[in-house]
């Protein structure tokens, strides 16, 4: 089974990563600062595609986000075009003022 871990050493970039048992199989690349969120990248392993595992590390991001007050700027595709998508899901930790350029 799948699990999320924050990992964070106290330099920048931190990230969320996911294991299958003791195996890393995916990640997501976040900053904080100034109370905010940056997630810059969101990558899942070619072999783990369509698993579900992208959803599963934003799930992480955005409960963690919550517990801890901070609001998310989403720097990477994935994460933009779910907040996009999902707007009443992710409107209490998007931060708006900041707009992404791709």
């Amino acid at each position: 089974m799948a699990e999320v871990k924050f990992q964070h050493d106290g330099e920048e970039p931190a990230a969320f990563n996911l294991f299958d048992e003791d195996k890393k199989i995916g990640e997501m690349i976040v900053e904080i600062l100034d109370g905010n969120l940056k997630v810059y990248h969101t990558e899942v392993d070619e072999d783990q595609e369509g698993k579900g595992y992208a959803k599963l590390l934003l799930a992480a991001m955005s409960n963690y986000a919550r517990s801890n007050q901070l609001k998310v700027i989403p720097l990477c595709t994935y994460v933009a075009t779910q907040f996009k998508r999902h707007p009443d899901e992710y409107q209490d930790i998007w931060n708006k003022e900041v707009k992404p350029e791709f």
